[in-house]
Formats: structure tokens, sequence, C-alpha cells
């Protein structure tokens, strides 16, 4: 039997590039993993702030007893909820009582994929990141009203479609802001009031923090747009139904809304996505009005003056996600002030806010 070498060199090409394939998509899914880790960290810290501002504001002991300072008690908590048992409606319609807690989650988690932390460190740098963010974030409501529906339960419906309607009338006024810093961004560039009709509204993040960063302090978009800023703010905190625009979920009205059925798991799965989104919503806060990663004092950029240029590597990339996040996290001390300081208020109140104040404002 003859072999032939150049076959079997064609081959060994093909086995070796395979390999290297597969070696390939093994690599990709490392940040994956890495981000999900650092996202579940920072939920967990939410908590813990959220309990300790609270009992400060209210003047009281927080938790104390979970480890130090009690910041093991969010996953004493987590740990309770996976090992209750899981309740099924006998009437409801099972796959949507399901698949409504998993969507909620997961439309949340995608938006992570194009929140910059760094120059580079973003897993999707899309030209319409933004708006993926804001096309994505509307499908949580879905799942809520799935969830409403599901339980056969009145209540439970009746909390899913203040859910979508609440969703429905703040996201246009947020995506107005947005618009806005986009069109920004593309008359900078093209240096044209008005825009060609041909033209491609640029909406990476990236180059959203970018075009901040040319004049330090004063070049954020915080200055340039606040009455935007404030909208995007208050419009943020009724996308994620906190206080006081936590209807959807109003214990004296609607016992606990489309949450009345769901226990174990999947009621925890709710309150993650509540606080994976108000964890997304304050990183786009940075992203869109605080500069992001950039934080410079005019015409003396801080990596210059502390020499940090001549450090490359892990310390720069390391500064530039202690910066991110430290934004992110003042924006969640005022959400969290907020909460435990207004009222709630009522649906009309909520309904009129957003389509009667803030539309208007925004446009």
């Amino acid at each position: 039997m003859i072999i032939d070498t150049t076959e079997v060199q064609t081959i060994n090409s093909f086995s070796t590039s395979g390999f290297f394939k597969e070696v390939y998509g093994l690599i990709w899914i490392i940040p994956i993993l890495t981000l999900i880790l650092e996202i579940t960290i920072g939920v967990l810290v939410i908590v813990w702030l959220e309990r300790e501002i609270s009992a400060a504001i209210q003047q009281r002991i927080g938790p104390e007893y979970a480890g130090p300072l009690g910041i093991l008690q969010a996953i004493a908590d987590g740990t309770k909820l996976l090992l209750k048992e899981d309740l099924l409606p006998s009437r409801g319609d099972i796959r949507l009582f399901s698949v409504g807690p998993s969507i909620a989650v997961i439309s949340v988690l995608l938006s992570y994929l194009v929140i910059p932390f760094g120059y580079r460190l973003v897993l999707a740098d899309l030209g319409i990141g933004v708006f993926l963010w804001i096309a994505i974030s509307s499908i949580a409501p879905i799942g809520l009203l799935m969830s409403g529906y599901g339980s056969n339960n009145k209540y439970s419906f009746s909390g899913g479609l203040r859910a979508a309607a609440q969703s429905i009338s703040y996201e246009i006024p947020l995506t107005l802001c947005v618009l806005s810093i986009s069109l920004r961004l593309e008359i900078g560039r093209n240096d044209q009031v008005v825009l060609p009709y041909d033209s491609d509204l640029d909406s990476s993040t990236v180059d959203i923090v970018e075009a901040q960063s040319k004049y330090g302090f004063w070049g954020w978009n915080l200055w340039r747009q606040p009455i935007g800023f404030l909208v995007f703010l208050i419009s943020s905190l009724a996308e994620c139904e906190r206080l006081p625009f936590d209807l959807p979920e109003a214990e004296e009205e609607l016992v606990a809304g489309y949450q009345t059925e769901y226990s174990g798991i999947k009621y925890a799965l709710f309150y993650l996505a509540s606080y994976l989104n108000l964890l997304v919503s304050s990183l786009f806060v940075t992203v869109l009005y605080l500069g992001g990663w950039n934080f410079s004092i005019p015409y003396i950029p801080i990596p210059e003056l502390f020499r940090i240029n001549q450090m490359a590597g892990i310390f720069g990339m390391t500064i530039d996600i202690f910066i991110t996040l430290a934004k992110a996290y003042l924006f969640l001390f005022i959400s969290i002030t907020t909460r435990w300081t207004l009222p709630r208020m009522r649906i009309d109140q909520l309904l009129n806010l957003g389509w009667k104040f803030l539309l208007p404002i925004s446009r």
C-alpha cells in the first residue's frame, strides 16, 4: 500500500486548522465568563450597598451577622431562594410562567456586550451599540407580561400590564436622549448643522467616550446636555422600576405584581434582572454623560500627570475599570438614596410625567 505524502500533509493541515479554530473558539469564552463573574459580583455589591445605605438613612443597624459587615448576606439569600421549592400554578400556562423570568434576565445580560470598561475592554464595539441596548432592553417587559399572563392571576396580569405601559412610556424619552448624543457626535465629525440623508448615525459606545475626552472634564455630555442628563436619569430609574416608579410591583395595591405566584429560583431571577438592569443603566449613564473611563483635568490628562502611560498593560486596564465603576456606583448611590427618600407615585402621575413632561422636553 502506497501513501501519498501530499495527501498526508493536506490531511494534517486540515486537522491542525480545525484544532486551532476550536482553541480560538474556547479562548473567546474566557472574556465572556469573566464578564459574567464580574457582573455577579457587582450585583452582590449593589445588594449589600443598598442594605447598608438604607440602614444609614433610616438610622438603624444593617446586615452585620453573615460575614464581616454582612457582606455574605446577599449570598445567603440567594442560596436560600435557590434551595426553596419551585411552585407552579395549577391552572396557569406553565410554559409562559417558566420562560418569562429567563427572558427578563437574558435581555439585560446581553446589554453588557456593548459596554466599554476601557479603550479595548469591550466585547462588541458596534456602530449601533447604544441603540442595540435600547432594542434588547425593550424585550424585558415582554417577559414580565408573559409572567403575569401565565400566572392566571388577575393581580399578576395587572402588574404585567403596568410594567409594559411604564416601559413604553419612559423608553421613548430615553431613546430621544441617546439620539441627541449620536447626532451631536456625527455633527461634530462632519462639521455640519444638518446631516445628509445618506449619513449613518454613529452610536458606538467607544466613540461616544472618546468624543468626550477631547476637552477633559468639561467635555462630558453632562455639561453639554444637562436637561438630557436629567431626563435620561429619570427614565432609567423608571425603566429599572425603582422607587418612586415601582408601580408594577406595588405591594399595597397589587400584592406583589407579576411576582405574586412565583417562588424559589424564578422569584430570584426577577430581582436579579432588576439589579442587573440598574447596574447596566448606571454604566450607560457613565458612558453617555460622564466620560466613561476618562477622567482628565482640561489640557492636563491624568495618565500623563501620573506617568500612567509608561505603565502599559494590566495596570492601565485596571485604572480604566476602576474609573468606570467609580462613576457607575456614584449613580447607584443616587438611585438607592432616591428609593429611600421619595414616596411612590400613582399610576396616573407616572404616565403623565412620562408622556406630558419628559417626552416634550426630550425633543
